[in-house]
């Protein structure tokens, strides 16, 4: 039997998802990608917080292009895709967006075109210093499809139009400063940062971490005046105690 393309590990309250396509450097192919959206489905409501990480010396070089070519060589019709459904990576990246985990990037080697897109959907990342992070489609006459808005919409735009339009990678190191991650650490020590991030997370309520996710993601998009965030932001508080009950929502010591 094949190893699976995607790998899912309970560490005790949090899961870690790992890519597994280590001699394609983690590219992710129609099958890696709906064996993905199967190990999220699986998660849901059993744990709070996932690790994405990619196994072997990358993290995600992004879809599988070579697959696309294969396909096109075939003759056969390439999958419909629609406005809004039948593109299997956006889907997937909506997928994740749209789940209530919170999800750590453990950005371990390369993260490429897609990759970079898994890194911009997930709400915390931690980088290898020397992790070699870019968006090359303009280096064969394309635009980053995924990986280009989610980026622009995740940092300042000199930094996005560097990535984009030079096609030049940056290291974990320049992805902390410009804020692409969270963090950049020497690689043998990520998996554990990474750990301990997912463990302090995970001790907090579930429900209160997806309304929190969800609110990061509404504010900035969806409300920009002042007092308008400020209303929303009591909606939210409120809506998390009704659901969890008052007598859970104390503070904690740090």
């Amino acid at each position: 039997m094949s190893e699976p393309f995607v790998i899912l590990e309970d560490c005790g309250g949090y899961a870690c998802i790992t890519l597994n396509r280590p001699d394609k450097r983690n590219a992710m192919n129609t099958a890696a990608q709906m064996q993905l959206q199967d190990v999220l489905k699986q998660c849901l409501g059993k744990f709070a917080v996932a690790i994405i990480t990619g196994a072997g010396a990358a993290f995600c070089s992004g879809i599988d292009l070579k697959e696309r070519r294969e396909r096109l060589q075939s003759g056969e019709p390439p999958p419909a895709e629609y406005s809004r459904q039948g593109h299997s990576w956006v889907e997937t990246i909506e997928t994740i967006r749209k789940h209530p985990m919170v999800f750590i990037a453990a950005v371990n080697g390369h993260a490429l075109g897609g990759g970079v897109a898994l890194i911009n959907v997930c709400d915390l990342a931690i980088a290898a210093e020397d992790a070699q992070i870019g968006t090359p489609e303009v280096t064969f006459a394309s635009y980053p499809t995924v990986a280009g808005p989610t980026t622009q919409l995740r940092i300042l735009r000199k930094h996005a139009s560097w990535m984009i339009l030079t096609g030049k990678l940056i290291d974990g190191r320049t992805a902390a400063k410009w804020g692409l991650v969270n963090r950049a650490v020497p690689k043998e020590a990520l998996m554990e940062e990474a750990h301990a991030l997912a463990k302090h997370v995970a001790q907090f309520n579930p429900v209160t971490l997806d309304y929190s996710k969800k609110a990061l993601d509404d504010i900035p998009s969806q409300v920009s005046d002042w007092t308008a965030a400020l209303d929303y932001g009591r909606v939210v508080t409120t809506v998390i105690q009704n659901k969890i009950g008052r007598e859970n929502v104390t503070p904690k010591k740090f």
